[in-house]
C-alpha cells in the first residue's frame, strides 16, 4: 500500500502540531516496513530538518516543494483543485494534518484533528490577513483557513484521527461528525 502524509506542519518547529506529527511519523516508520510512505512537505522559506531527511529508506520517499501555505489554502481549501496525486503520485491513502485539505483523485483520506480552537476561541487565533510585498509577508487569516479546511474534512474524509477524547467530543458537537468516523490517537511519550 502507498500512504501519503502531509508533513508540512513540521516547518513550525516546537509547536504541539509539529511535535505530534513528528512523533507519529517516526513511530509509524519504526513499526511498518511493508507499506511505502510518500511524505509531502511544502514551505516557501523553511527546509526540512535533517532528522526527517534521515528517515529516507526503501519505504520512504520525501517530496519537497516551495509553495507557500497561502497558495495551498487558495488551491485546496478555497478552489479545491489540484489533487495531491499531481504532486506525489498515486497513493491509496492520504493523511492530512493541520493547514490544508487537498482533493484526491482516488485515494481514501484521513486527517489529524488537533483541536477546534477556531470555533471555540476564535478571538485567541490570528483572524487577519496581512499582505506586505516589501517584506515578502503574506500572513493568512488562520480562523477562516481552518474553517474552510474543516468543511472539506466533513465532506470527504473517511477517518478523522483526534488527538484526545475532548477533540473527538468537539468534532461531534461542533462539526456534527458521526462517531464512527472519529478515532482517538493520543500523543505518545
Amino acid at each position: 500500500m502507498r500512504i501519503g502524509i502531509d508533513i508540512s506542519q513540521l516547518a513550525f518547529e516546537n509547536t504541539g502540531v509539529a511535535n505530534y506529527l513528528s512523533s507519529l511519523i517516526e513511530e509509524l516508520l519504526k513499526l511498518d516496513e511493508q507499506n511505502k510512505y510518500i511524505l509531502f512537505y511544502s514551505s516557501l522559506r523553511k527546509n526540512l530538518k535533517s532528522e526527517i531527511l534521515n528517515l529516507k529508506s526503501n519505504n520512504v520517499l520525501i517530496k519537497q516543494f516551495r509553495i507557500p501555505p497561502t497558495i495551498l489554502d487558495l488551491l485546496w481549501n478555497r478552489l479545491h483543485i489540484m489533487p495531491i496525486e499531481n504532486f506525489i503520485g498515486d497513493v491509496d491513502i492520504f493523511i492530512t494534518s493541520d493547514w490544508t485539505e487537498p482533493p484526491v483523485k482516488k485515494a481514501k483520506k484521513a486527517t489529524i484533528l488537533y483541536d477546534l480552537i477556531v470555533y471555540k476561541y476564535p478571538e485567541e487565533t490570528h483572524q487577519e490577513t496581512e499582505f506586505n510585498p516589501l517584506k515578502f509577508i503574506i500572513s493568512p487569516n488562520i480562523v477562516a483557513s481552518q474553517k474552510r479546511k474543516l468543511e472539506w474534512v466533513k465532506k470527504e474524509t473517511s477517518k478523522i484521527l483526534c488527538i484526545s477524547q475532548s477533540t473527538k467530543k468537539d468534532a461531534t458537537e461542533i462539526l456534527g461528525i458521526p462517531q464512527e468516523r472519529l478515532e482517538v490517537i493520543g500523543a505518545g511519550i
